[in-house]
């Protein structure tokens, strides 16, 4: 390991992620890790990575870090424009940096995460097998906290590129700020049969009220049928879930979440879910109902995307 980075400015929500952490959900510890799975396992494929290695999940606004020693970087998602001196530089490419150099990542201008790798991964503690922040928890990450000013962020072993990395531009997302997310009505679809139609040709505006925990949103209210009950027996949830609750504002659950007593009207399929990551305040949501079939469909060709992005960058 060798120091890579000296934190200058942190910017107000820049964490450590992985892959995330499981095997814990019975102990009430949510797996944490990436929200924007697309946009990390790209971020790491560019820099020469292991597909589970750390790197700075950054929100909205970007840290300015001083390079202590030379490495590869790559900064996906979010378009934040990144600067390296001075001279602007694209995302969805590696880039070599070295002892002396000054990375500013301002703010984002489309999109809201983006994810900075570095050559060997960030290296911080592994906790429960994974190097992933749970700030509510103060668990993993440095510290189990956000960047703060004056933090040197270390990286781990690694080989410097041969040959620079870039994904070509039919692969990179678009984010703009109307979004469409396929989902599977359920598991609880049957308390509001008379709001089905309501749910899935509504448009939803992303509030002020998002975290890593979920997405709320503003809309029609979802109410349940006649004689359904406001909450349900608490039970586990998972990334993608749609909640209702009692005032019947949609909320899209994501990573640092276990359990819930909200009933779930759908389940935005997993392909979809870094598009919810990237949702701005303001930006606009609607749903398309997905079956079952689709929805295995949908990941079966995301997965075909990664393998040939893999060979591509390989």
């Amino acid at each position: 390991m060798s120091d890579l980075f000296l934190v200058r400015t942190p910017g107000p929500y820049t964490t450590v992620q992985d892959a995330g952490r499981f095997g814990y959900l019975d102990r009430g510890v949510p797996p944490s890790g990436a929200l924007d799975s697309f946009a990390y396992r790209v971020a790491n494929l560019l820099v020469g990575n292991p597909g589970d290695s750390a790197v700075l999940e950054i929100t909205m606004v970007g840290p300015v870090l001083d390079v202590l020693a030379e490495a590869d970087i790559a900064l996906t998602g979010a378009d934040m424009g990144m600067t390296l001196n001075g001279l602007a530089v694209a995302n969805w490419q590696a880039l070599r940096v070295r002892q002396g150099d000054v990375l500013r990542i301002p703010k984002a201008r489309r999109g809201c995460r983006a994810y900075l790798a570095v050559t060997g991964g960030i290296d911080v503690p592994p906790v429960m097998g994974s190097r992933s922040t749970l700030v509510r928890a103060k668990l993993g990450g440095l510290e189990g906290r956000i960047l703060k000013k004056e933090d040197v962020i270390l990286r781990g072993e690694g080989v410097l590129l041969s040959t620079p990395r870039s994904l070509p531009g039919h692969w990179i997302p678009d984010y703009g700020p109307d979004i469409t997310l396929r989902a599977i009505p359920g598991p609880q679809d049957d308390y509001f049969t008379k709001e089905m139609e309501t749910f899935f040709g509504a448009i939803y505006e992303v509030s002020v009220e998002t975290d890593r925990m979920g997405y709320r949103l503003k809309g029609p209210p979802i109410r349940p049928d006649e004689g359904r009950p406001e909450s349900i027996v608490t039970e586990p949830i998972m990334p993608g879930n749609v909640q209702v609750p009692a005032d019947g504002q949609p909320i899209i659950v994501l990573v640092e979440q276990t359990t819930g007593g909200y009933m779930k009207i759908a389940t935005v399929v997993t392909h979809d879910i870094p598009r919810v990551a990237q949702a701005m305040w303001g930006n606009r949501i609607r749903f398309e109902k997905v079956s079952l079939d689709e929805a295995h469909t949908l990941y079966r060709e995301q997965a075909e995307r990664m393998r040939k992005i893999e060979e591509h960058l390989s």
